[in-house]
């Protein structure tokens, strides 16, 4: 048993992540777009967590490779800005 992971090999979660990314975002043109925008108009203003949101987003929308922390930062943001949007 080890707990740490090999080079190169992906987080455990990073999958359950994209899928999550797909169902709530990434199906949507229109939610990939309004994310995009907002991060976009964030990182403008040297928000780091912003700029590689944004960043991390345009990858996935051009189908290039993303990293797994990347991957996971965006969809935890992603959500909580969801829930707390619709809450």
């Amino acid at each position: 048993m080890s707990d740490e992971l090999k080079q190169g090999e992906p987080h455990p979660s990073a999958l359950s992540a994209l899928r999550w990314f797909n169902q709530h975002v990434g199906h949507d043109p229109t939610e990939l777009f309004k994310w995009t925008g907002l991060l976009a108009s964030v990182a403008i203003g040297d928000n780091k967590l912003a700029q590689v949101c944004v960043g991390t987003l345009n990858r996935l929308m051009k189908g290039e490779p993303v990293g797994d922390r990347y991957l996971l930062g965006l969809c935890w943001l992603l959500r909580d800005l969801k829930e707390k949007n619709n809450g």
